[in-house]
């Protein structure tokens, strides 16, 4: 619902119950019969700079390139130290996480998905993605060595 923003997604206050429940209305609304589960509420963070998408083989960041939703704004230098063990951990095969920046400098995980929408940045060579999922570290052989899935 990013982009209907002010109607759907945004509640300024949570103490006003009608903002509430109107953002939550026009959210089922615009959702239909796309609506799973329930709501989830996030407190609202201040980002600086650009979207990064990372992609991750086998627990493995192979490539950080930028958001696809800004292919030209290129991130900051990214610093993955404190989520390479978390991601590893899930234990898949692949991943993206998309990250942003927040005011005081930490990254934030903005998104982690399978892959099922993790559209490639029209800026990028998609030559970049097929070596990655092809390489040995990592990727599908290497998914094979380590007992993973065949892709048979």
């Amino acid at each position: 619902m990013k982009h209907y923003w002010q109607e759907a997604a945004y509640i300024p206050d949570l103490a006003d119950a009608d903002a509430v429940r109107r953002v939550a209305a026009r959210f089922l609304e615009l959702r239909d019969d796309a609506f799973t589960g329930g709501f989830v509420l996030r407190r609202f963070e201040n980002f600086v700079g650009a979207e990064a998408r990372t992609w991750w083989i086998g627990g493995q960041c192979a490539l950080v390139t930028p958001h696809p939703d800004t292919p030209d704004e290129v991130p900051d230098e990214v610093d993955l130290t404190q989520l390479e063990p978390l991601v590893a951990e899930l234990m898949l095969p692949f991943v993206t996480v998309d990250l942003v920046r927040r005011t005081d400098g930490a990254w934030r995980v903005v998104e982690l998905g399978d892959g099922q929408v993790s559209d490639w940045p029209l800026t990028r060579d998609p030559a970049e993605l097929i070596t990655a999922l092809a390489s040995p570290v990592g990727g599908l052989v290497g998914m094979r060595e380590n007992g993973g899935d065949d892709a048979d």
